[in-house]
């Protein structure tokens, strides 16, 4: 596998988390770039372990996890979505206890995410664990493309977040559960 070949796949493997970035973005109260930045190397760092693990287990089996793996997926990204619904719709009252930065919920629910949208990344692992590829060359440009990516994406869904104001995390949760559902029938239909 060449360069450019690698640099296409890492590209791919970072759309899902730059759409779920720009959700994310839009939730930010005080938008930052430091929190972009931030947020851009949480997802940067698991997109890249996850082809490593994958590899991994490539190395070890890979029918076991090719198996499920859309599922779990699925369900993180649809689930959180779901969630993320049912947050908008919440009074304007509710939201004064979510202005304090970093909460554990909100780190918890951001951190979910990150795995929700690296699983593709995982089970490119997989199939990369039968090629001749650096893993490590290869999961390095993953995070990489994804760390630039979710942060270009979280600076976005800052500004977009005045145009689109309360609805920003309803659309996000859509969002979220088509790219869970986009995976779930990826996988299950071929």
């Amino acid at each position: 596998m060449n360069i450019i070949t690698l640099s296409v796949l890492s590209l791919a493997m970072s759309t899902d988390a730059f759409a779920a970035s720009i959700t994310k973005g839009s939730t930010l109260k005080n938008p930052r770039v430091l929190s972009a930045i931030k947020l851009g190397l949480l997802f940067g760092c698991i997109e890249a372990i996850a082809p490593i693990v994958g590899w991994l287990i490539g190395s070890a089996g890979a029918d076991y996890v090719e198996a499920f793996d859309h599922w779990i997926a699925f369900v993180l990204l649809v689930g959180l979505g779901i969630h993320m619904l049912l947050e908008s719709r919440k009074e304007d009252d509710d939201d004064e206890e979510e202005l304090a930065p970093n909460t554990k919920r909100t780190f918890i629910a951001t951190l979910l995410t990150a795995v929700g949208t690296s699983i593709d990344a995982m089970t490119v692992g997989i199939s990369l664990a039968f090629m001749k590829v650096n893993i490590y060359l290869a999961a390095a440009m993953i995070g990489l493309a994804t760390t630039i990516m979710v942060t270009i994406g979280a600076l976005l869904g800052n500004v977009m977040s005045g145009w689109v104001g309360k609805k920003a995390e309803a659309i996000g949760g859509v969002a979220l559960i088509f790219i869970g559902c986009g995976i779930l029938y990826s996988h299950t239909m071929t």
